[in-house]
C-alpha cells in the first residue's frame, strides 16, 4: 500500500488552520478506510516564516496526531514556491506519492481521491485543474486568462487553469529536485519532467478563512518570473523592435534628405520630440528587460541555498 503525503505551504494561516487541518486529516481517514493509501499517510504543513501562531498550531496538531500531522519550519520567509519545494523534497523521503495543496482549501479536497485513482492507473503527475472561473471577479478572471495566454505566447509550457494543486509520485518529485535553479516557477518546471500525466477537474471554492496571500503584485511578479525563467522571446522581441526602428529611421533619413534638397525643411519640433521620447523609452525598456535577465544570471551563479529548514516534525518512520 502506498504512503501519501499531503504537502501544505502555510504563511500566516492562523485563521484557516483549525479548519484545514481536520479537513485534510479527514481525507486521509477516508482514503485509508477505502484501502487506497496506507494507514501511516500524513499531512505535512510547511511554515514559511509566519508572523502569527501558525507554527504553534502545527506543533499542537502534531502532538495530538503525531503519525498523521507532520511539520516543517523554515528559518525565514522565502515565498510560496520555495516553501512548496521544501515541503515536497522533505516529504519524498517519507512517502511514495505527494499531493500539494494550499491551506485556504479553495482547491477541492474531494478530488484527491480521483488523483490517487489515476496514480494507481500509472500516472506520475496528476494536475488539479479548475473547470471554470465563475466564482472569480471580472478583473481576476480576465487577468488570469491573459496570464495563461501570455505564457503560452512566450513559449512557456503550462497547464491552463492549474496552479499548484497536483499529485506527484516519488520519482517525479525526485526528478523535480534535480532542477536547482534559484528563480523557481514550479508550474513551468513540472510539465518538463516528461512522466505520464493526467488531469482532474473541480470547481474552486471560496477561501475558508483569512486573506489571500497572492495579491495582484505577487501575481504579476510570478508571471514575469515564469516568462523570464523559461523564455528568451522578450529578448528576441527587443531585437525585432530594434530592426523595425532601424527601418523607420532610414525612412525618416531619406525623407529628411529629400526635403532638404527641395528646400522645404521645417523645424519639425513635434516629430523630433516624439521620436526622441519614443526611441528613448524603447531603449530604457530594453535595457531594463535585459537587466532582468542579467540579474537572474547573477542570482543563479551564486548558487545560494533556496531555503533553510529549522525544524522537522515527523514520526521518524520511512517504512511503508
Amino acid at each position: 500500500m502506498d504512503r501519501l503525503g499531503i504537502v501544505v505551504p502555510c504563511y500566516n494561516e492562523e485563521e484557516v488552520f483549525p479548519i484545514s487541518a481536520p479537513a485534510l486529516r479527514g481525507v486521509l481517514d477516508d482514503l485509508v478506510a477505502k484501502g487506497k493509501i496506507s494507514k501511516d499517510s500524513f499531512v505535512m504543513f510547511v511554515n514559511d516564516g509566519s508572523k502569527d501562531r501558525t507554527w504553534e498550531l502545527i506543533e499542537e496538531e502534531h502532538e495530538k496526531f503525531p503519525t498523521q500531522v507532520f511539520g516543517v519550519k523554515l528559518a525565514g520567509n522565502v515565498g510560496h514556491q520555495y516553501a512548496l519545494t521544501a515541503g515536497l523534497i522533505t516529504a519524498k523521503d517519507f512517502c511514495d506519492v505527494t499531493v500539494s495543496i494550499d491551506a485556504d482549501l479553495q482547491d477541492d479536497v474531494n478530488v484527491i481521491e480521483e488523483m490517487i485513482d489515476k496514480y494507481h492507473e500509472g500516472c506520475d503527475i496528476v494536475y488539479g485543474v479548475r473547470s471554470s472561473r465563475k466564482t472569480d471577479s471580472f478583473f481576476k478572471r480576465t487577468t488570469a486568462q491573459g496570464f495563461y495566454k501570455l505564457m503560452s505566447g512566450m513559449g512557456v509550457k503550462t497547464v491552463y487553469n492549474h496552479a499548484d494543486f497536483r499529485l506527484m509520485s516519488q520519482r517525479a518529485v525526485q526528478a523535480f529536485s534535480e532542477y536547482k535553479e534559484t528563480n523557481l516557477f514550479i508550474r513551468g518546471i513540472i510539465p518538463l519532467l516528461g512522466y505520464k500525466t493526467d488531469c482532474v477537474y473541480y470547481e474552486r471554492l471560496e477561501r475558508a478563512a483569512g486573506e489571500s496571500k497572492y495579491p495582484l503584485k505577487k501575481m504579476l511578479a510570478l508571471a514575469f518570473n515564469g516568462i523570464s525563467s523559461f523564455s528568451i522571446k522578450p529578448i528576441n522581441m527587443i531585437l525585432g523592435m530594434g530592426v523595425a526602428m532601424l527601418v523607420i529611421a532610414l525612412g525618416v533619413a531619406i525623407y529628411s534628405l529629400v526635403q532638404f534638397f527641395r528646400g522645404q525643411v521645417e523645424p519639425g519640433w513635434t516629430s523630433l520630440m516624439l521620436s526622441i521620447w519614443f526611441i528613448g523609452g524603447i531603449q530604457l525598456i530594453s535595457l531594463g528587460l535585459v537587466g532582468q535577465y542579467i540579474g537572474k544570471v547573477y542570482t543563479e551563479v551564486k548558487q545560494r541555498p533556496r531555503y533553510n529548514i529549522e525544524k522537522v516534525l515527523s514520526d521518524d518512520s520511512k517504512e511503508d
